[in-house]
């Protein structure tokens, strides 16, 4: 049998293949790589402010070998290590003790993990786990999707239909502007995510620099601390106890939480549209919509999106309600917590491409979209009683009410009104040239101008 069937969370199993990007940052693998990388930066920056001796090139070389090459055997080392010592971190710590006390960094062992506390490796570690998994691989898929979207907005800018308010014929609008309203949104978002600063701090026990500051008093750990941190290309917090403060975190997770929020929102219209038969899904050859409806063509991968949407805002809003909130100085519950950031960012990257499959089989229903709105004349009544009311009407819009509230007009019921209409010439012209396909407002200049500000946004990156 396939050992992915054997696994437990259907991101490392069923969906494997659209989340396995992610491992690189999250798994336990990789969290054990990036903190070694830390321990090893720390030697490093400590030669350079001159607390310990120079560390040569090929030294150097050697520290950035060993964590750009750390293996699955390394990783199995620390494991080992780590049963002893039920404490991840020192069992980091003593790997590196075996692995350099066989180098010319022997004299250098009793400076690994100096003056630090746990929480100084892996805050940092996981910092750029966040930043580098956003850059490498949710921005670029996020970017596609807003690049499929643009184009159905681009394609659709003019195709008039009937707009819908709380569930009943409205306004007309155009197709694309609907989406227009949905990819604006996502921009905004969009633009949080990409721009987001996320903070890292290297502080000590209790956030006080108290063993640094005991035994090397000359020596400006502030300063150090700062550059440290910076180094990475992260911003230093300085001012912490045992652990970051997570909101800086929390406010990644909340920007990625509200674009989560807008792809539900539009699946579900989207959703609703191929419910009503206005958008149309590609048959593929070889697929089945129902085990026992053949006739079936079903929008799964929108549900499959919007399900998986919910999962990763579970947890999210979860590290919003617990990791904003330390006892004292901080408990572990926290830590196991955050092992999980690479399941809500999976079943957001999982959604994602979902949505984006979705995408590529709809195509508007233009026939039933114009044929459903031209069936629906009464929803031209808010422009009339507007230009009736322009010319002077005091009773323009109980006029229209009762002609037109919770029933049907068709192109001859709104032409016999305004046959018997008493108006002038220049209010019956106006009111003459309001049909539903053409009652769209500034549908289109505000689809141009969500493409533009796209364009713009190209040009700037």
């Amino acid at each position: 049998m396939d050992s992915l069937l054997l696994l437990l969370s259907p991101l490392d199993g069923r969906y494997a293949d659209s989340t396995s990007a992610l491992r690189d940052y999250f798994s336990e693998f990789a969290y054990l790589r990036d903190r070694v990388r830390v321990e090893l930066d720390l030697l490093a920056g400590l030669s350079k402010i001159g607390l310990i001796r120079p560390v040569s090139e090929s030294e150097s070389a050697l520290l950035e070998f060993l964590w750009k090459n750390f293996t699955l055997a390394d990783a199995e080392s620390v494991r080992t290590f780590e049963k002893q010592t039920r404490h991840d971190v020192k069992a980091i710590e003593y790997f590196l003790r075996e692995r350099l006390g066989t180098t010319s960094l022997n004299d250098l062992l009793p400076w690994l993990h100096f003056g630090l506390t746990s929480e100084d490796v892996n805050n940092i570690a996981q910092a750029l786990s966040l930043r580098d998994s956003r850059d490498v691989v949710l921005l670029p898929v996020l970017d596609d999707l807003l690049a499929q979207v643009l184009d159905f907005v681009r394609k659709h800018r003019a195709l008039p239909m009937l707009a819908r308010t709380h569930g009943q014929p409205a306004v007309p609008t155009t197709l694309g502007r609907e989406f227009a309203v949905y990819l604006s949104r996502l921009k905004k978002s969009r633009d949080e995510i990409s721009t987001h600063q996320f903070e890292a701090k290297l502080t000590g026990a209790v956030g006080n620099f108290n063993a640094l500051q005991a035994a090397f008093p000359q020596i400006d750990w502030l300063a150090f601390s700062a550059d440290f941190v910076q180094a990475y290309g992260l911003q230093s917090n300085l001012v912490t106890t045992q652990i970051l403060p997570y909101d800086n975190w929390l406010r990644y997770f909340d920007s990625l939480r509200m674009l989560n929020s807008i792809l539900i929102d539009f699946a579900q219209d989207i959703w609703r549209y191929i419910s009503d038969d206005l958008l149309k899904q590609a048959v593929v050859e070889g697929e089945v919509g129902s085990s026992t409806m053949p006739q079936k063509v079903n929008p799964i991968d929108f549900e499959n999106a919007e399900g998986n949407l919910g999962i990763a805002n579970a947890l999210f809003t979860h590290y919003a309600q617990k990791l904003s909130v330390s006892r004292l100085q901080r408990d572990l519950s926290d830590s196991t917590v955050r092992r999980t950031f690479g399941v809500a960012l999976g079943h957001t990257l999982l959604a994602w491409t979902s949505f984006m499959r979705g995408m590529k089989r709809i195509t508007a229903n233009e026939e039933k979209i114009r044929a459903e709105l031209n069936a629906h004349w009464e929803v031209v009544s808010e422009g009339a009683q507007t230009i009736l009311r322009a010319a002077g009407r005091s009773d323009a819009y109980e006029t229209l009410k009762s002609q037109t509230r919770g029933r049907i007009l068709t192109q001859a019921d709104y032409q016999n009104w305004l046959s018997n209409l008493d108006v002038d010439d220049q209010t019956r012209v106006k009111l003459n040239s309001l049909s539903p396909g053409t009652y769209l407002g500034l549908a289109i200049e505000l689809c141009d101008k969500v493409i533009q500000q796209m364009k713009d946004k190209r040009a700037l990156a």
